[in-house]
């Protein structure tokens, strides 16, 4: 196992960095600015989160953009007092009568009481400490920590705006959530924002509408994708490529249904583990009607009897798992049919909330390119490398050669994982044994494991640095023991089998999405929905245009005809805002000697070459899958 001290413990994931205590601070900064400029503001709580900071506020001045320089001008006048952030900690009477007088969470005492301080009050256990922090005439009721002064905090911006509910209960106040961005220094700061320009020129979903990728709307429902025929074009591109690597490898395809019965998701621990993740279960037809007869049922009974299992009910499946160990348990098997390796791009269905939905990349909805391998303990470790080995084949082929490997273990405290110690101690080693042997540097993280089994997962650093996690691994001996599988081995007496999760893509709108963006909608030829645009210069010349397309899509090539009655630069201009890859300029010279002018979106005019040249070329390209 990895020594102790590269493990990065829950406890040590809780505590804040330097840069999270930074930016605490600042939100105490921008918190005392505010209340200094509508002293009215009721504040309730400010902490620090990815890349920056917020603070929910009510308040009945409507904070908008225009704001934001009145706000960051307080800011700077705050900072510049450079006033140290001194720790108190007060007795629960005492933080109570500063929080009736109006003095927490603001510059003076007022007239009002500070209503969420006293809610967070009554969420402190009578055993916690409490301390408040105040800086100048700004009090607080925090935990900290902080930094030594607010003059520490000179390397700040104020981001955005938005509505949020207090404690994220949609049926709480709603408040005002500024969000800001601090770091150690201003080229620090400056680098950070010039990520975020670039992020919003790559954004997934402003090019996915322009290059009509795809689609979400509210009708069909929130995170439920609509693959628009140009994105249904790069999906099936990558399920070809992994397929035929599937193949090779010996994988079986398989299909299954929608959804399953709750016994089914019993059995495997989804239901109740898994059960914030999932949708609602739905009653059996027959058992609905049944309780809506008797006037006496209500829709808790109905909900308990779902649970206990004593009315049958359905779900929407969370994860394919649990449908390719019936495809397994459906024969008897022997240790020579091992390793038996079952792949299928199944659509599963997850509840996420709605604030944390975001286009392809966080969706309700969306397709595993997923397979599980049941094999003998002794083919584990071979049949592991197998799967490491298609991840990486998938994100070099992709040109995204900057990932990190992650072990997601166990937390060994928690009691969200099903199966014995022993058998996760025993996952986990083996998976370890399998990363050194990858031969990459990893690291261990203990309480991102899913609830069955250990997970390899690979964070890919896009274009701009931002980290995603793609293709994951995962070990899996307890799902076997809960579904009672077995395997004849060679002394005739029944084995368990060992199971592996995998899924190099992770989910196909996940890793569009992020294809959208780190190549900034310029896809690869291979997989680029329309791969070459003929671009004749009059009408003229159109039966030759439309000649030279047929002779490339009879070569496997994805071209379309622009048959509009522009100029050239203004079709050159709207090839490349669709991102095409080759447009082909057929003038007369070019009818005349059956030849084309070929120009890349990139790179300006590659000059002439014969129809049957550019035609070599480009099946060249699309065959090697360049970048």
């Amino acid at each position: 196992m990895a020594d102790q001290k590269e493990r990065k413990s829950l406890e040590e994931r809780h505590q804040m960095s330097d840069l999270e205590r930074l930016r605490h601070s600042c939100a105490h900064v921008l918190a005392t600015a505010i209340t200094r400029i509508w002293p009215d503001a009721q504040l309730a709580g400010g902490p620090p989160v990815e890349n920056g900071f917020y603070y929910d506020i009510a308040l009945d001045h409507r904070i908008t953009p225009d704001d934001f320089e009145k706000i960051e001008a307080e800011m700077k006048k705050v900072i510049k007092e450079n006033a140290s952030f001194e720790r108190e900690v007060v007795s629960r009477n005492e933080a109570l009568e500063l929080a009736m007088s109006g003095r927490l969470g603001a510059c003076s005492e007022r007239d009002v009481v500070s209503k969420f301080k006293v809610d967070l009050l009554n969420d402190i256990p009578e055993d916690e400490e409490i301390s408040i922090f105040k800086n100048n005439d700004f009090w607080d009721l925090c935990a900290g920590p902080h930094v030594g002064r607010t003059g520490n905090c000179k390397a700040f911006k104020v981001m955005s705006v938005a509505s949020a509910f207090y404690k994220g209960n949609k049926d709480n106040e709603s408040l005002q959530r500024v969000y800001g961005t601090c770091f150690k220094n201003k080229t620090d700061l400056m680098d950070h924002l010039e990520r975020l320009e670039e992020a919003k020129k790559r954004d997934h979903r402003r090019l996915g509408r322009e290059l009509n990728l795809f689609a979400i709307d509210e009708m069909v429902g929130q995170g439920l994708i609509l693959w628009k025929p140009k994105g249904a074009l790069v999906r099936r591109q990558l399920q070809d490529f992994i397929t035929a690597e599937l193949d090779k490898q010996g994988y079986s395809q398989v299909y299954t249904p929608h959804i399953g019965k709750l016994d089914l998701y019993r059995t495997s621990g989804h239901f109740p583990y898994y059960q914030e993740s999932q949708y609602a279960a739905i009653p059996d037809r027959g058992a609905l009607e049944k309780m809506l007869q008797d006037e006496k049922s209500t829709c808790a009974d109905l909900f308990s009897g779902l649970e206990t299992g004593e009315i049958e009910g359905y779900m929407l499946k969370p994860m394919n798992c649990p449908h390719h160990i019936k495809i397994y348990s459906s024969e008897h098997r022997s240790y020579r049919d091992l390793p038996i390796r079952l792949a299928e791009f199944g659509t599963v269905y997850r509840w996420e909330q709605s604030g944390e939905l975001g286009g392809m990349t966080r969706v309700r909805g969306f397709t595993q390119d997923d397979a599980h391998l049941f094999c003998t303990p002794e083919q584990v470790d071979e049949e592991i490398q197998g799967c490491l080995g298609l991840v990486e084949k998938v994100l070099n082929t992709l040109g995204m050669e900057d990932y990190r490997v992650r072990l997601s273990f166990s937390d060994p405290d928690s009691d969200k994982y099903v199966g014995s110690r022993e058998v996760w101690e025993k996952a986990e080693k083996s998976l370890e044994e399998a990363a050194k042997n990858l031969g990459v540097d990893y690291t261990v993280e203990l309480g991102e494991a899913a609830f069955y089994g250990p997970k390899i997962d690979f964070v890919v650093k896009d274009v701009i640095g931002r980290d995603w996690q793609l293709g994951t691994v995962q070990l899996d001996f307890n799902l076997p023991e809960r579904f009672d599988l077995s395997y004849i081995g060679q002394d005739n007496a029944p084995h368990r089998p060992v199971m592996i999760h995998r899924a190099p893509f992770g989910s196909l709108e996940r890793f569009v999405g992020l294809l959208i963006e780190h190549f900034e909608g310029k896809f690869p030829t291979w997989l680029a929905p329309e791969q070459v645009r003929v671009l004749p210069l009059s009408d003229k010349f159109l039966e030759h245009g439309e000649a030279a397309a047929k002779v490339l899509a009879d070569a496997g090539v994805r071209v379309t005809v622009d048959r509009a009655a522009e100029k050239l630069g203004a079709k050159i201009r709207l090839a490349r805002l669709d991102r095409v890859p080759y447009m082909l300029v057929i003038g007369g010279q070019e009818a005349e000697t059956n030849s084309v002018s070929v120009r890349h979106r990139d790179r300006e005019n590659l000059g002439t070459q014969t129809l049957d040249e550019f035609v070599q070329n480009i099946r060249e390209e699309i065959n090697n899958r360049s970048l």
